[in-house]
């Protein structure tokens, strides 16, 4: 995978393994940055990037766990893979646990490390694009008014109370006024039809 859009972060204090990890991905046309210190690395990271990180568990000040649990708290989703001169089974469980894509042990095959980035950019790639749909939703639906968000609200919660006639009743207005506020709601999300309309709705969930 050599988009440029895709970033592959190394956080280890060992100048060699982020020397050694920068060639081997950037031979492979992979963008990389890496970083000594869990404290250097969140000083620039940005969380819309499209990235995974290859991180080591045994570092001071900040070890990778407690970097994989900051990074949840903030709810900064990226894949994750663990790499590690002397963890251990809780370690790499509890890394697991957490969401990482793998638990690695120095000397790892330069292979295998591989196939976990490529893993790793796959689900960050599918992460992103459904972020991008959720906001994207979230953005349509700001446009509706207090009583077109009624009008949704209630077609949602009573699925089989959906026309006009039915609806203003249920908020004392007129069948023309719901006739009106659904051709509005229908043109600001985009869609074509009540069936679309509750489809995408359903979606926000």
């Amino acid at each position: 995978m050599s988009d440029a859009s895709h970033i592959v972060f190394i956080v280890d204090d060992d100048p060699d393994i982020r020397s050694s990890l920068l060639r081997a991905l950037r031979i492979r046309g992979i963008e990389a940055q890496a970083f000594a210190s869990a404290a250097e690395f969140l000083e620039h990271y940005d969380s819309e990037q499209i990235a995974c990180l290859i991180l080591d568990q045994g570092m001071p000040d900040m070890t990778g766990l407690e970097l994989q649990q900051h990074l949840k708290k903030k709810g900064w989703a990226i894949p994750i893979i663990f790499i590690t001169g002397h963890g251990g089974i809780p370690e790499s469980v509890q890394a697991m646990k957490g969401g990482a894509i793998d638990f690695l042990e120095k000397p790892f095959r330069q292979a295998e490390l591989m196939e976990c980035i490529q893993n790793a950019l796959s689900v960050a790639s599918s992460m992103h694009a459904a972020n991008q749909t959720d906001r994207d939703l979230q953005e349509r639906f700001s446009r509706l008014t207090p009583r077109e968000k009624e009008i949704v609200n209630h077609m949602l919660s009573r699925p089989s109370e959906v026309s006009s006639k039915e609806i203003g009743r249920y908020l004392n207005i007129s069948p023309r006024t719901v006739d009106n506020h659904r051709a509005r709601i229908l043109e600001k999300l985009g869609v074509g039809s009540v069936v679309e309309l509750m489809s995408l709705a359903r979606n926000m969930g």
